[in-house]
């Protein structure tokens, strides 16, 4: 049964993925905003059918932590559902991706339509700087940008090292941080078919300030109190993430 389920709300998945990357081409003359507005809606849609077809649901603490102005978001990254979740608790948003994921048929469409920091990981400093410049212009047009500071999906029970990108554009562009936890890997793990029943809670955290402080000082804040999170929602402190040989995040 679980495998039906799973079959069935894939396939819609890919259906909706392919008519709202055609709806945001149509659209691509639009501001962003009303062009956001409009491709978002395919997240909730699928946060439903998830709910429906695969009987995941979420709930959220800490929604009064969410601030007015646009902040960077540094999410824990699991699942592809926190990509569809942020879309429906937070203001409109952008991200920053690898550039690879543009290039996938329909779907990098859809993406494009909304606008994210497509970089190069390989690229180093450059990629680092692309981010910087970049996310100060998407915060600035009151944008808020969302970063997995762990670079890729990390299975359950684990942490990956967190790079820098989006504490220090944080830190540059004079905006505060706003930290995401959640324990989604449990009801759609990483490269997972299978959805299982459950509900998985998000947390978010109270803002954080960067005036006055230093990158490295706010990351280990950040790194910290998702670490805390973590131990609380999956039961135990979760263990540091393998590294790939010569992978390196910035």
């Amino acid at each position: 049964m679980l495998f039906i389920r799973s079959f069935i709300f894939v396939s819609l998945h890919v259906i909706t993925i392919v008519l709202f990357s055609l709806l945001g081409v149509l659209l691509w003359p639009l501001p962003f905003k009303w062009r956001y507005k409009v491709v978002s809606q395919w997240a909730i849609l699928n946060l439903w059918l998830l709910a429906k077809i695969c009987d995941v649901h979420y709930q959220v603490e800490g929604s009064e932590n969410i601030p007015d102005e646009p902040c960077v978001i540094l999410c824990k990254h699991q699942s592809t559902w926190e990509t569809l979740a942020l879309q429906a608790v937070f203001p409109p948003q952008v991200w920053v991706l690898k550039r690879e994921l543009l290039w996938i048929p329909f779907f990098g469409w859809g993406l494009a339509a909304l606008n994210p920091i497509a970089i190069d990981r390989g690229a180093g400093r450059k990629a680092l700087n692309q981010v910087i410049e970049q996310g100060k212009d998407r915060l600035s047009s009151g944008c808020w940008v969302v970063v997995f500071p762990e670079g890729t999906r990390i299975p359950s029970g684990q942490m990956g090292r967190f790079g820098v990108g989006g504490t220090r554009l944080a830190v540059e562009a004079g905006h505060s941080i706003v930290p995401v936890a959640h324990d989604a890997g449990k009801a759609w793990p990483k490269h997972g078919f299978i959805k299982y029943p459950s509900v998985i809670k998000l947390v978010i955290g109270a803002k954080i300030t960067t005036r006055g402080k230093t990158v490295v000082d706010i990351n280990k804040q950040v790194y910290q109190w998702m670490e805390a999170q973590m131990t609380q929602l999956e039961g135990k402190r979760p263990i540091a993430a393998p590294v790939k040989e010569g992978k390196k995040r910035g």
